[in-house]
């Protein structure tokens, strides 16, 4: 593994994380593509911490308030959003120490990459096109948090997206595209924090080396500004780009796979 090598995998981590994408897909395909073997556990943990730090380099004052007024003031909405969080995480967290490795094995073959890249795609165009985007984050409750969690669990299978299947899930319960995307984030550390931890305790000192931490560096500048450019393009606009992109990639891997 050469720095190049990580450095590449961590702008597509980075990047297709913190959009609307599907990292796992993309980090499955390009190596192919490109003829590059397996990029070991090394790079994947540093790919996961990368992420976590864009998140956290993003909204860390909503950590901080979170964090702060939730143990300090039990009757906040703080607190209140806080719990709903840790309650919607736990969905993922099970589907994830259950099937992360059965779906590792059977779920990354190209052609069925390709044809979940489309498929929740346009779920996600049509739930940005009928959802209703009128509530707030405020407005969250125990159903529908547990709903969005729910829905995070599909993200283990490659094509699916976390961010993009969170904000679908928010987006079909009526919430707004601002307000769906900044809960997808904030959802996301959790289980990033953990499937990061997880896989750290099994790696030694050699491995902690250059492409380690130029995965890393890259991951995180990748990630924060696309959820920079995700938080800026969904104040005003729709999410039909990425619909788009979704539909067309998942056609050229077709094509290349020869499906």
């Amino acid at each position: 593994m050469t720095n190049l090598h990580a450095a590449v995998l961590g702008l597509i981590q980075g990047l297709g994380e913190c959009l609307p994408i599907s990292s796992s897909a993309h980090l499955v395909v390009i190596p192919r593509l490109l003829g590059w073997p397996d990029q070991g556990l090394s790079v994947d943990v540093a790919l996961h911490w990368g992420t976590l730090a864009a998140l956290l380099l993003y909204f860390w004052k909503d950590w901080v308030r979170l964090i702060s007024a939730g143990l300090m003031s039990p009757q906040s909405p703080e607190r209140r959003l806080l719990l709903l969080i840790v309650v919607a995480t736990v969905p993922g967290g099970i589907a994830g120490l259950l099937f992360n490795r059965y779906i590792e094995e059977t779920f990354r073959n190209p052609a069925l990459i390709a044809l979940t890249l489309m498929l929740f795609g346009v779920v996600l165009g049509l739930a940005d096109w009928k959802g209703k985007k009128s509530l707030a984050i405020e407005a969250l409750g125990w159903g529908p948090a547990l709903w969005i969690g729910a829905a995070q669990a599909l993200a283990i299978v490659p094509g699916v997206s976390r961010s993009g299947i969170t904000m679908t899930a928010a987006l079909i319960l009526g919430f707004k595209r601002e307000d769906a995307a900044r809960f997808s984030f904030l959802l996301s550390v959790p289980i990033v924090l953990a499937a990061g931890a997880l896989k750290l305790r099994h790696l030694h000192g050699a491995a902690l080396g250059g492409p380690f931490w130029v995965g890393i560096a890259v991951s995180a500048g990748s990630g924060a500004i696309a959820i920079w450019a995700l938080m800026g393009w969904v104040r005003k606009r729709s999410l039909a780009p990425f619909v788009v992109y979704r539909l067309i990639a998942g056609l050229a891997l077709l094509a290349l796979s020869g499906a």
